[in-house]
């Protein structure tokens, strides 16, 4: 199995461009079977949850072509499966928007139960409620998900959602916008890839308002029709340089981002200790002196990123005095990465949902696994900081959301290369 080798100690300085963000990809590609015609995405990464949800689409009868880096051509007109390859779906996590996206082409659906990451068992039970009130009986089991339609039919409605849920929220507005009438969707998420996937539906016809606020509006189309669109900066791949930067030390611009979208994430590394500059599309952030302790809790967005905690948690090991860390939204996420931590030296102690972080002079190299992909990222960072050699195994989990990351980090000066065993 490939492995990445790190020499630590070696600060960040130059410049960085960000990809396309994963979470958006992931929900966009399964919305092109909504489209008839085709949509050129732009700014697509080039990571495994991409590659596998091509070959999903590809298996169901799209013609699917990449002219160029960071761009796929997509055409699901001839689609007439409405039932994904399992295998493939169970590789990964985000597969489960195929769900929404067959049920409003087809009105049916049967989707094996995903795979992915490890760290919760992220139930779909907000999805599957969702899916009844917009008219669906479901049938699930332990393997898959059957939707067809009620006798009633299909239809739009307003629908609550008992927490924000990111993949209740997609889902539902995938469903939603081929099928009549309108749809409400109260508490819903308001993370940008939220606005994104509603802002490719809206170019290729579709009539959502409301996207980014707590109540989203869709009002179901007869069609959508193909065309461009480009992808969002990545906020995680963004803010994990930024927090390497943190733990390492260094100087770097971090280009092709959304600053607005960083903000619940600068302004925890500049309570740290990191100075931060922002500009029009780009972020520099600068840390030469100590690290202070400070206090995160974990927060739907525009809180503190989930998908942030563990990297996050890297620097408050290296700061001084005492940080805490408290995650709200998937508390078994310590368990992946804390114990790999303590085994370079951090000193963490975990109650319930909180993490209470002693900051402790350096870390030593130690050889690694990664439990998921932003636990792998947050070892690399430790990595990336510590004293020696450290070697992170299961490094295909971190593939399945960073483009390019050793080819990156190389540039910055950091000491890392992959090794295939």
């Amino acid at each position: 199995m490939a492995r990445y080798e790190i020499n630590g100690g070696h600060p960040l300085n130059g410049t960085v461009t960000i990809s396309g963000a994963k979470n958006a990809a992931v929900a966009i590609l399964p919305a092109a079977l909504l489209v008839s015609g085709t949509c050129r995405i732009e700014n697509v990464p080039n990571i495994s949850d991409v590659r596998i949800l091509t070959s999903i689409l590809d298996r169901m009868g799209a013609k699917i072509a990449s002219p160029e880096e960071g761009v796929i051509e997509i055409d699901c007109s001839e689609v007439q499966c409405s039932e994904p390859d399992a295998t493939l779906v169970t590789r990964m996590r985000a597969s489960y928007y195929l769900m929404g996206a067959l049920l409003g082409r087809f009105g049916k659906a049967h989707v094996a139960l995903p795979g992915g990451c490890n760290f919760a068992s992220r139930p779909i039970d907000q999805h599957i409620k969702g899916f009844l009130a917009l008219g669906a009986e479901v049938d699930e089991t332990e393997q898959y998900v059957s939707l067809i339609p009620s006798e009633e039919g299909l239809h739009g409605n307003r629908i609550s959602l008992d927490m924000a849920s990111v993949g209740a929220t997609v889902n539902i507005m995938l469903a939603a916008t081929l099928i009549p009438g309108q749809t409400i969707i109260e508490n819903a998420a308001k993370e940008p890839h939220i606005v994104d996937l509603a802002n490719f539906l809206n170019t290729m016809g579709a009539r959502i308002t409301g996207a980014g606020t707590d109540t989203v509006k869709i009002r179901g189309v007869n069609s959508l029709k193909g065309g461009t669109y480009a992808i969002i900066p990545d906020q995680i791949e963004a803010g994990t340089y930024m927090a390497a930067v943190t733990a390492a030390g260094g100087n770097v611009l971090v280009q092709n981002v959304i600053p607005k979208h960083m903000e619940c994430i600068t302004s925890k590394l500049q309570e740290m200790g990191a100075k931060i500059i922002n500009y029009d599309d780009a972020i520099r952030i600068i840390r030469t002196g100590k690290l202070r302790q400070t206090t995160v809790k974990t927060r739907p967005y525009p809180g503190f990123p989930t998908d942030m905690q563990a990297q996050v948690c890297v620097c408050m090991a290296l700061a001084g005095g005492v940080s805490r860390l408290t995650e709200s939204v998937y508390e078994t996420r310590f368990f992946g990465y804390c114990t790999e931590l303590e085994s370079m030296g951090a000193n963490i102690r975990i109650n319930g949902k909180t993490a209470t972080v002693t900051g402790v002079e350096r870390l030593y190299g130690a050889t690694v696994c990664a439990h998921d992909l932003r636990a792998g990222a947050a070892l690399v960072i430790a990595g990336l900081a510590a004293e020696g050699t450290t070697y992170v195994e299961h490094i295909h989990f971190i593939e399945r959301g960073y483009e390019h990351l050793v080819r990156k980090l190389t540039a910055l000066g950091a000491d890392i290369r992959r090794l295939d065993d």
